[in-house]
């Protein structure tokens, strides 16, 4: 814990730290209230599911450009901006909430935004701490979301069946705007000086130009350095297997574990709570942001969990084993951000951030359609299996992800060949 509250002393990271919990105070809300109206406009999941294609095909479409955005403007202008632009689009969500092609507009807006804004803040973290301090940077934003999402979601659906769905709306509004007040007093530290440069050597009517070819400088990148490779095939495999696991465990705790909507929500708080823990098992054994050990291991924990609720038809197994998966879950989110974060030029960290975040929506997407396929057709229990055995798959790429080669090869950390 000592390493979390070092990251504490930072006036910088207390700010950003403030806006990403007000942030997610607001999203524990707005993630009950969405889906069910929805459902309740359109009465089926296949409504319920367009929501989710809604949040995915802005990232495919965007999320090039916007890495290129957090690298070649102001990081914190750009989070400014997004969450002023959600803040507007979810006001107007109670009145529209009963045309449902307005709803998935705005939830296609809502995930515009967000795939600006998480790139940025991902530039944003590393300079406002030291590179020793990430996992616990990381590991402090990522266990108040957890714990917000535990402690508001229920107040979140007492007050759906109270007032209805428009204060749950207006209640993230307000939270996307406190979270544009905050960062609005946020010191950044002066630009890497190669960008700078950079920037000062482009004439201004060849600007576009050089904005078109960086769009897709993430993906350049990763191919480019073994580390970023080896991550990439990792979060793609994980992808593959999340995807359709995440959203067919109410399935599985129907047909197989014979549990109802009670017995469904006892699980999911198996994962909160598992998740909750993570981020502080990790501070107790992780400062070094740049060991793969514990950014790949995880994904072992996690395969082994998806091959228990493969074979297990008891719930308690079940509940037990989607606590480990929680922490694996939370544990790899840590580690693997905070090594990317670490690994990934920071003049280009935007672009390469962005990139990852393309490769998990690409992979979760193909997932969520391949899984509902072999779910309806050979069983659920089969998805996951396969989805543990991805996973597996990607743990054992660990030991490619060296970031330290043999003599002779390029550095597995790019940062050293950005000049």
């Amino acid at each position: 814990m000592g390493a979390l509250k070092e990251v504490f002393t930072h006036p910088g990271y207390r700010r950003l730290w403030t806006a990403s919990t007000l942030s997610r105070w607001g999203d524990a809300f707005h993630t009950v209230a969405l889906p069910l109206l929805v459902l309740h406009l359109t009465g089926s999941g296949l409504g319920v599911g367009m929501v989710v294609a809604a949040e995915i095909v802005p990232v495919l479409l965007l999320a090039p450009i916007a890495g290129a955005v957090a690298d070649r403007l102001s990081p914190l202008r750009v989070m400014i901006c997004a969450d002023l632009v959600r803040a507007v689009l979810v006001a107007l969500l109670p009145l529209v909430s009963g045309h449902i092609g307005a709803v998935y507009a705005i939830a296609f807006g809502l995930s515009s935004a967000s795939v600006f804004f998480n790139p940025a803040t991902g530039t944003v973290l590393p300079r406002l701490v030291a590179e020793r301090e990430l996992v616990a940077a990381n590991s402090g934003i990522w266990t108040a979301a957890v714990l917000s999402q535990i402690a508001l979601a229920p107040a979140a659906g007492l007050l759906v069946v109270a007032f209805g769905f428009a204060p749950s709306f207006l209640i993230n509004a307000a939270s996307f705007a406190a979270s544009a007040l905050v960062l609005a007093r946020l010191a950044l530290p002066a630009r890497p000086e190669a960008e700078a440069g950079e920037r000062k050597a482009v004439h201004p009517g060849r600007r576009w130009r050089r904005w078109a070819g960086q769009a897709g400088g993430g993906i350049g990148l990763i191919a480019k350095y073994r580390l970023l490779r080896v991550l990439a095939a990792g979060q793609v495999l994980a992808a593959l297997s999340a995807g359709a696991t995440s959203a067919l465990l109410v399935v599985l705790a129907a047909e197989r574990l014979h549990l109802g909507p009670d017995g469904y929500g006892l699980l999911l708080a198996a994962i909160g709570l598992g998740a909750a823990a993570g981020p502080l098992l990790v501070l107790r054994r992780v400062e070094d942001p740049r060991r793969p050990l514990y950014v790949f291991g995880p994904f072992a924990v996690r395969g082994g969990v998806d091959l228990t609720l493969a074979v297990t038809t008891h719930p308690a197994v079940a509940a037990g084993a989607l606590t480990a998966y929680g922490v694996g879950t939370s544990t790899g989110a840590v580690t693997f951000t905070s090594l990317l974060q670490a690994a990934a030029p920071a003049t280009h960290r935007g672009r390469v951030l962005a990139a990852f975040d393309m490769l998990w929506q690409t992979g979760r997407l193909a997932s969520l359609l391949i899984g509902g396929l072999l779910a309806d057709t050979i069983g659920v229990h089969w998805v996951f299996l396969g989805g543990g055995i991805l996973l597996l798959a990607a743990a054992s790429l660990g030991r490619l992800a060296r970031t330290h080669p043999p003599a002779g090869e390029p550095d597995g950390t790019p940062e050293q060949h950005t000049k």
